[in-house]
């Protein structure tokens, strides 16, 4: 009886990269995530495709830049017959099991407007076999299991609220009302443990996404207080708000504010004492992720399946926490899209803890895990299979730069980036090319591009105005222009029409891999 071929496919929600490899990473406990690191291949220059939440799910689900599945925001619909990671593994044999949420808005085309599927954004992936709903806006069984365990609450967003112990007014990092035992991390991971026994002895593929350290930010007892924020690295900034705001006009206009990151304190101001006690939050909820994490860990070994389990663990992308005076992902540097990335393969065990600094993409994941199942990749997947990266090998037509993109408009209501830049719902977009030495950003709107040297002083100096830049502005503006051309949608493109009947030549080529 051959032995089983199990993937589990972790995505921890908002982990910016350097809290793993980087800056952050002496600030932040993470035991098990580090011993994952010395198990596993470490891709250190890993970015997500798009941001926020939804677009980029929706990018690591289809293996598709935004460019092509068009589901550029929360909210906007992904179109039903895109192949997706769930809808692959079904053909490969697999039950495609979700624990968590996806974030996918439905394709309201094949559904009645009553239909709960089109009303919610953070709605599933069609092809997941939901197991376990946990959606940061509903959570419904994690409320019944609060509920069982004996927490009142008449709001659910009460739940998100710090608490003072003694009574009296709450501090943005007093604790959660609910037990760290109780936790929503702690409940997906008991359930997660409890489900999965019973398909020992079988192949099986499993999504398993953490919304921590995703705010608001709210930990419970002792993740709450685990670090001090006086000790912590500050966040990379210009001086003042205005020199940022003096960047660019997409720098200058309103976004998201460190009161929208904590519940119950709206007036909340960017003191250095709040910045750093939020970041020190941030990090005990990563550090609560981690410690879950290890568990899982553990169950596998403990059950024998650690070494028939290709675990891939990331993040759908990063967060600003401060960085540049902004809070969130809806941003052009590099906080808000750096991921971590790491991947453990059954029998690889001579690449055990190495570190691979070859650009990746989020939408590498899904082609990943199709190849090693052995499972044909669709035609419509822009990313590429890191297998031979995992072994240790470079291809010598690697690519040389990443792509990513931001929509920060509304068709229904402006946001006020919209309103501050005056730009439409179609031109309000950016793309970044990143190679390197420079990163380039491009607007669609009639506004300047900014480029920074990395080689230089990086993303605090734009020089997109520099004389000593224009060879360099116009050439990577023509790489973007022909990525763009080359990576349009695929889906038929490889397809023919002929009088003996349709005919398709393979855009990748797969294989089962030991």
């Amino acid at each position: 009886m051959p032995r089983p071929r199990n993937i589990l496919f972790v995505l921890i929600d908002q982990l910016r990269a350097d809290a793993v490899f980087g800056a952050l990473a002496d600030h932040v406990k993470l035991p098990n995530l580090r011993a994952f690191q010395r198990d596993a291949v470490s891709f250190t220059r890993n970015f997500t495709v798009v941001n926020p939440c939804g677009p980029s799910r929706a990018s690591i689900l289809t293996g598709q830049y935004a460019m092509n599945h068009r589901a550029v925001r929360n909210g906007t619909p992904l179109r039903h017959d895109i192949p997706n990671i769930a809808g692959e593994m079904r053909k490969a044999g697999y039950l495609p099991m979700l624990f968590g949420y996806t974030d996918t808005s439905n394709d309201p085309r094949i559904s009645h407007p009553n239909d709960p599927r089109v009303q919610s954004y953070e709605y599933h992936l069609p092809d997941f076999h939901e197991v376990l709903e946990m959606r940061l806006e509903e959570s419904f069984p994690w409320r019944a299991h609060l509920r069982k365990r004996g927490y009142h609450f008449d709001n659910y967003w009460d739940l998100y609220r710090p608490v003072a112990p003694g009574g009296g007014a709450p501090k943005p990092n007093d604790p959660a009302i609910y037990a760290a035992e109780d936790s929503d991390t702690a409940f997906l991971t008991d359930q997660f443990l409890e489900r999965m026994r019973g398909y020992e002895g079988q192949s099986w593929f499993a999504h398993l996404t953490y919304i921590r350290p995703h705010p608001p930010l709210v930990a419970p007892t002792p993740y709450n207080r685990m670090y001090d924020p006086a000790t912590l690295l500050p966040p990379q900034a210009l001086p003042t708000p205005a020199d940022e705001a003096a960047v660019h006009p997409f720098c200058a206009a309103p976004n998201a504010d460190i009161a929208s990151f904590v519940e119950g304190f709206p007036d909340l101001e960017p003191s250095e004492e709040n910045i750093q006690t939020l970041r020190a939050i941030y990090l005990g909820l990563a550090s609560e992720v981690d410690h879950h994490i290890g568990r899982i860990m553990a169950y596998l070994r403990d059950s024998g399946q650690y070494d028939d389990t290709l675990i891939v663990l990331s993040a759908d992308h990063g967060e600003m926490l401060g960085d540049r005076h902004a809070w969130g992902k809806q941003s052009v540097y590099d906080s808000a899209y750096h991921t971590p990335l790491m991947i453990r393969m059954p029998n690889n065990a001579a690449q055990a803890g190495a570190h691979v600094s070859a650009l990746t993409e989020s939408i590498d994941l899904m082609p990943t895990i199709l190849d090693w199942v052995g499972q044909e990749i669709p035609n419509s997947v822009d990313g590429r299979s890191l297998m031979p990266l995992l072994r240790g090998e470079q291809p010598s037509d690697w690519r040389q730069y990443s792509f990513s993109e931001l929509d920060f408009g509304d068709p229904i209501t402006p946001t006020a980036i919209q309103q501050a830049l005056g730009t439409t719902t179609a031109n309000s977009c950016l793309a970044i090319l990143r190679d390197a030495r420079f990163t380039l950003v491009q607007f669609a709107a009639d506004l300047p591009p900014l480029l920074f040297d990395q080689a230089a002083a990086g993303e605090m100096v734009n020089v997109a105005g520099d004389l000593d830049y224009q060879s360099d502005l116009f050439r990577l503006t023509q790489q973007m222009l022909r990525h763009k051309m080359t990576y349009q949608d695929h889906t038929l493109s490889f397809d023919m029409i002929t009088k003996d009947g349709p005919r398709r030549s393979q855009r990748h080529a797969t294989g089962a891999h030991d």
